[in-house]
């Protein structure tokens, strides 16, 4: 445990001061009690450990933690995703995985403002089997995604002939994107969504399936995209992926313009009025 100990933990100053003996399911003692909040001893009760154990884990003595217990002692302490995951930090333990707080789940409507505020720039937003939840109109009208379509990044980058026909740097990056999608898989290597997604790809792409056998694993980053518009010729982007610490479930894929081929121009002019009544496909909104 580390010499902090457990009063390190972010809104946890005194271990128990933000649990009432009555939402814990224990007598309050009435006016005669000072603390308000749960006492060291009742807390330990609670978590099912013992008062001296827990003091000592207060106070960040070298003791053996196992999950089981910093699991019980987060729940009576109603610890945050975020408190759990430094608790287990604090007690030199590999944390959990990130999850969702209740109040991050309408986050939704800030993304889209994010992803359309890069307009002209294409960007999109994956759920964690690479479900594109959310795109911009430049994404639409560069990268062409649309309705028709699966909607599976992953799918789509190796089934979709629209996309296919347009990436000069398909064959360069199919290599990366299945050493990326390798390293997502193994994260969660239990996850029936990632097994029913990877058989369905090896099962309609022998490509990927070729890929797949070299076992080639690489961790999420930028690739650089060349792309051979039909009205305004060739475009040089560099995808970044990144995530939302408060939404681990979502990953941010930006597209930046890269000074070849005077890209940025180009995709003001695609977002143009002119351009979008140029555009092969409907503007996606």
């Amino acid at each position: 445990m580390s010499a902090w100990g457990l009063s390190a933990v972010p809104g946890v100053p005194q271990p128990g001061a933000r649990v009432s003996p009555a939402e814990a399911g224990l007598p309050d003692g009435g006016a005669r009690r000072r603390t308000p909040g749960l006492r060291r001893e009742e807390v330990a009760v609670l978590a099912g450990v013992g008062a001296s154990w827990y003091q000592w884990l207060e106070q960040g003595r070298d003791i053996s933690v196992s999950p089981q217990v910093l699991d019980s002692v987060a729940r009576v302490l109603r610890l945050s995703n975020t408190e759990r995951r430094h608790l287990y930090t604090l007690a030199g333990l590999n944390p959990p995985a990130p999850e969702v707080a209740p109040g991050d789940r309408d986050m939704c409507e800030g993304l889209r403002r994010l992803i359309d505020t890069w307009m002209p720039y294409p960007a999109h937003i994956m759920d964690p089997y690479y479900n594109c939840v959310m795109y911009n109109d430049a994404a639409a009208v560069v990268l062409g995604m649309r309705p028709e379509i699966t909607q599976n990044c992953v799918l789509d980058f190796f089934t979709d002939p629209l996309y296919r026909g347009r990436s000069h740097t398909w064959e360069r990056n199919a290599r990366t994107v299945v050493a990326q999608f390798r390293a997502s898989c193994a994260a969660a290597p239990d996850d029936d969504g990632f097994r029913e997604l990877l058989a369905r790809l090896t099962g309609e792409s022998p490509e990927f399936a070729e890929l797949w056998e070299r076992r080639d694993i690489e961790e999420a980053g930028q690739i650089r995209k060349e792309l051979d518009h039909p009205l305004v010729g060739l475009l040089a982007v560099e995808s970044t992926a990144m995530k939302v610490p408060a939404r681990p479930d979502l990953t941010v894929v930006l597209h930046t313009p890269l000074p070849e081929a005077n890209t940025a121009a180009k995709l003001e002019w695609l977002a143009s009025p002119e351009g979008r009544r140029g555009s092969m496909y409907p503007v996606a909104g």
